[in-house]
């Protein structure tokens, strides 16, 4: 058994949420460029070395790359054999998630009541927390702050059984098309596939937490994510809305066991600032 202190989780939580809020993935820095690259239309192309150029500035002016910093969503894999002390898990990340907007002088956009009264809590906590039990005696801590200009283009569908593939790829382009330039495309897209109404979705949170340079392992799934991102990028969206070829940058899908009744697909949308930074201690 290994003892983990809070303080460490609060640490690497503070450390994380900074570091994704101003440096984004090299794999997506990579492929906005190749889409530059590709882009035929020179409105396209403008907006695209638009983005670069703001993504450089983040870095060197150690700002955030987007000023809606998001709300914290934390994806944490437990080792089995750790034993954490002092403070609770729970209270260890959103200590660290309220350091960290406040050192990084970070927006802090959450409300503590989400109808009622909309008061800002003003840390930006309490933080989105998903856990897995994973074996070893290491934690695994993924941020990925999330603004809601893309989140508020997410979707859900509860198919049935008898959907077809193309059903499917309809209903999640449909979603793209339906959104428009109001997420900051390009997009990153996260599909879930399977479990049941609350997984499917934080499948597709997970999907979005994935390497844009990597495809799903199984080749069905893999030709769906291709074939998804032809389509996308067919609807002549392109960046900021303005048109092009470069409406999305990825599709990834991930997936999960299911009911014999059901089939539930959700879409996660990510803006072209589609954060995330990890950590084991």
């Amino acid at each position: 058994m290994r003892e983990i202190h809070s303080s460490e989780i609060t640490e690497a939580v503070r450390e994380l949420v900074i570091r994704a809020n101003k440096i984004l993935p090299d794999d997506l820095v990579e492929c906005i460029g190749c889409s530059k690259k590709n882009e035929t239309s020179d409105i396209a192309k403008s907006v695209l070395s638009d983005l670069e150029a703001n993504i450089d500035a983040a870095k060197e002016l150690d700002i955030p790359v987007c000023q809606d910093t998001g709300m914290a969503v934390i994806f944490a894999q437990i080792g089995q054999d750790v034993h954490i002390t002092g403070d609770s898990f729970e209270k260890a990340v959103n200590d660290g998630v309220s350091r960290g907007y406040t050192d990084g002088l970070l927006r802090k956009s959450v409300v503590s009541d989400p109808f009622k009264n909309r008061v800002n809590t003003n840390d930006n906590t309490p933080a989105i927390i998903h856990t897995s039990i994973v074996d070893g005696d290491k934690i695994k801590i993924t941020a990925a702050p999330k603004g809601f200009g893309s989140e508020n283009m997410s979707r859900i569908k509860m198919f049935t059984p008898s959907a077809k593939r193309e059903d499917i790829v309809d209903f999640i382009v449909d979603c793209v098309r339906t959104a428009g330039s109001n997420p900051c495309p390009p997009v990153v897209i996260g599909v879930g596939i399977g479990g049941d109404f609350e997984y499917s979705a934080i499948l597709a949170k997970k999907a979005l937490c994935r390497s844009v340079s990597e495809r799903n392992p199984d080749e069905f799934y893999a030709g769906m994510e291709r074939e998804l991102l032809d389509k996308i990028n067919g609807l002549d969206i392109g960046p900021q809305g303005f048109g092009g070829k470069t409406t999305a940058l990825c599709v990834n899908i991930e997936t999960y066991p299911t009911h014999i009744a059901g089939l539930p697909v959700a879409v996660n949308v990510g803006c072209h600032v589609t954060r995330h930074a990890s950590k084991v201690i």
